[in-house]
């Protein structure tokens, strides 16, 4: 994380992500860092349970990808090719083996240039997304792969990618970003719980000697918060906040009515779906305990809901 200069939003946004396991979308010009910051995740993550580890290296040994000393020690981290087949994503062909999404499980799937894979073999993502799991239906038999991964992505906002600076845009922007984005269906973006906007970084930092903050002191925050969202639930080993069901949502909604109100305001403005709501609420969480707080706040909330507005906004205005 020190090699990454300027990009305070987006580093931010990223120790979110890590620390509550929650899915994120990058959207910004070439060159401003998107695939730089996805690999630093692994780095932040924790290291493999025994569980985890013997869970992961059971897949990557029955699609023929054991590693030399047998056993998978670290957290995967897969980034197919945007021209990947649904099979080669989600797994199937002769033999039905398990595709990109479970040889991520545990682990992270990272999709460079979003938009540029096929619609419908994206999609095919939506179900392991909700449910940790990939089933693969034969004449005889079905075969079920768990595929509990954290989905980033990035991708530019138009073809061209230049949407924002006036000097270096095509001629048919802005009509083309609306196009481009197009290309990924509403109910596919509405999985993600963090949407970014990563703006191009200026000389200035690109030129600066000063270092950024090291991944070390990112992750130490990251076990903190996450060693507090267990005392919080008194509980030695807490579940991600991305996967909080509707009952812990509801528990965290009561008796706070200034959140309530926010959230009643942003389902108007934002047209949040429920499942935006909900994931405005896990992310608000993962804020709060980042901050040692028992209670989500009223900023804690609001930053949560703007990493949404983006799928409102920007994004379907070109």
């Amino acid at each position: 994380m020190a090699d990454i200069a300027g990009q305070e939003t987006a580093r931010h946004a990223l120790e979110i992500a890590a620390t509550g396991g929650h899915h994120m979308l990058m959207i910004g010009p070439p060159g401003a860092g998107k695939s730089m910051l996805a690999s630093r995740l692994p780095a932040l993550l924790p290291a493999l349970t025994p569980e985890e580890a013997l869970e992961t290296t059971i897949i990557h040994s029955v699609a023929g990808l054991l590693p030399v000393s047998g056993l998978v020690s670290r957290r995967p981290y897969r980034d197919p090719h945007h021209s990947a087949s649904m099979a080669s994503l989600v797994g199937g062909g002769i033999k039905a083996l398990p595709g990109e999404a479970s040889l991520a499980h545990n682990g992270i799937l990272f999709l460079d240039e979003l938009a540029e894979f096929n619609r419908v073999t994206l999609d095919g993502l939506r179900q392991p997304l909700e449910t940790g799991e990939i089933t693969l239906a034969r004449a005889n038999h079905h075969i079920r792969y768990p595929a509990r991964f954290q989905l980033i992505a990035a991708m530019n906002p138009c073809r061209c990618g230049y949407l924002s600076d006036s000097e270096r845009a095509c001629s048919k922007a802005p009509i083309c970003a609306q196009h481009y984005m197009a290309r990924i269906s509403g109910p596919m973006l509405d999985r993600f719980d963090i949407m970014l906007d990563v703006e191009e970084v200026s000389p200035e930092h690109l030129l600066t000697t000063q270092e950024s903050e090291a991944t070390a002191s990112i992750k130490n925050r990251i076990e903190a918060a996450r060693e507090f969202a267990s005392q919080r639930l008194n509980t030695t080993n807490a579940p991600l906040n991305s996967v909080m069901n509707a009952a812990d949502i509801k528990s965290e909604l009561e008796n706070n009515p200034e959140i309530t109100d926010i959230l009643n305001s942003a389902m108007k403005a934002q047209k949040l779906s429920a499942r935006g709501l909900h994931k405005a609420v896990r992310v608000a969480r993962t804020i709060a305990d980042l901050n040692a707080s028992v209670s989500i706040s009223k900023l804690h909330m609001l930053e949560a809901l703007s990493y949404r507005q983006f799928l409102t906004g920007k994004l379907h205005s070109g």
